[in-house]
């Protein structure tokens, strides 16, 4: 194997990072998924990020950060922009370290880690409609107050904190031949790449590390293809942790180097991969954190060895969980909602009803509409929720009700 190239991040800095990290936080636990070890045919355990401190794995990368500042960058205070797991991070890092931390975060960001990240002490300001733009008003205040801007990806000691996963998984699982985690700015996935990459060479053998990307928040696909730092105009994804639309020159560099590949997953399947992870892991993951998982049951990873996914954070706001929830039901063909335009007469729901039960599914909800543009004059709208068992039962029960005379529209399912 040949030597690693020359790189702005090494093992030596992720081993000191170590030593700086060395008890603040969590060594989180590594669980096997029999589930999908069936699925994949081959051993898959997950790296359990979501149970850190804070709730992902940021902390890493931002406490190294900061310990490493000089007295008088400390008493100027930090800076940082994120949807939530950075500002976390920095948040918890700041209060140990005894620094002030002001950090901004997107308009609509989830309640809970607003709450979380002004819990631990930080003063929050919300700002713009993305982490770009967050980003962009953090470093601009940094630039007029002297206060140190906490990148959250973009710089070599929190590349070097989040490359202890690395080291950690390591030890937990030795016989590593895949590791998949997310990826949005690239932090995490440069900092395990090196770690990973370097240690394998140290043992003689290979390692291979894939990127996931949600694929409308795809960033570094055409990056890669172009070797050149492409910016997306617009991202879109309930995985709000890895919404970044332009890489971080530093990770980028590391990523080119080392990373083996780097695949997309849909919202759909992501939806799919956190009600896995909630029925079968017993896990409560957010969407940045299962995008391996979801690669995984996609069948995006061919001949994966013995394989770990980082499940990078679990801080998901309840009301995005219901709905992804009802996504992800859906989309496994659990959950049917259809729409039906019927002649406003007795007895017309009462068969539509005596239909879905003989079909053997479960109505979970009924709205009845008389009024609206597409109702005509004696006519009724009926939106029924079914709980189904599969794609072949929804077929089934959307069959017996047109067989009745009824055109059912499927708004999701």
């Amino acid at each position: 194997m040949t030597d690693l190239p020359n790189l702005p991040v090494t093992l030596d800095d992720i081993q000191a990072a170590a030593k700086l990290l060395d008890g603040v936080i969590a060594h989180t636990p590594v669980e096997m998924s029999r589930a999908l070890a069936r699925e994949t045919g081959s051993p898959v355990y997950f790296k359990c990020e979501n149970l850190q401190r804070a709730g992902s794995f940021k902390v890493r990368g931002a406490y190294v950060r900061m310990a490493k500042l000089s007295p008088s960058e400390k008493d100027r205070g930090v800076v940082a922009a994120s949807a939530g797991n950075h500002a976390q991070g920095v948040a918890v890092a700041a209060a140990r370290l005894g620094i002030t931390a002001r950090i901004y975060m997107p308009l609509g960001v989830a309640l809970p880690k607003l709450a979380a990240t002004r819990g631990h002490g930080a003063e929050v300001i919300l700002h713009g409609h993305t982490v770009d733009e967050a980003l962009a008003e953090a470093q601009r205040y940094a630039d007029e107050t002297g206060a140190v801007f906490v990148h959250p990806f973009d710089n070599v000691d929190v590349v070097a904190g989040q490359g202890t996963i690395g080291l950690e998984l390591l030890e937990q699982v030795p016989d590593l031949d895949t590791v998949l985690m997310g990826v949005g700015g690239g932090g995490l996935l440069a900092g395990v790449a090196v770690a990973l990459k370097a240690r394998a060479r140290e043992l003689g053998r290979e390692i291979r590390i894939i990127g996931v990307q949600a694929e409308n928040a795809a960033a570094y696909p055409p990056s890669l293809a172009a070797d050149a730092l492409v910016p997306l105009t617009r991202v879109s994804t309930i995985a709000d942790g890895i919404a970044v639309g332009r890489p971080g020159q530093l990770p980028f560099s590391i990523i080119r180097e080392l990373v083996d590949d780097v695949v997309t997953v849909s919202e759909d399947s992501l939806a799919r991969a956190l009600i896995f992870l909630l029925e079968r892991a017993k896990m409560v993951v957010e969407p940045a954190g299962a995008v391996g998982v979801a690669a995984l049951m996609d069948g995006k990873i061919e001949n994966p060895g013995t394989t770990a996914v980082i499940l990078s954070g679990g801080n998901i706001d309840p009301m995005l969980m219901l709905k992804v929830i009802q996504r992800g039901l859906a989309a496994a063909g659990r959950f049917l909602v259809v729409r039906i335009l019927l002649d406003d007469r007795p007895g017309s729901l009462a068969t539509i009803s005596r239909i879905i039960a003989e079909s053997d599914a479960n109505v979970t909800g009924v709205d009845h509409t008389r009024v609206g543009g597409s109702i005509s004059m004696g006519d009724v709208a009926i939106t029924i929720n079914m709980e189904t068992k599969g794609h072949e039962h929804c077929e089934l029960v959307l069959k017996n009700l047109r067989a009745d005379g009824f055109q059912p529209v499927v708004i999701h399912g």
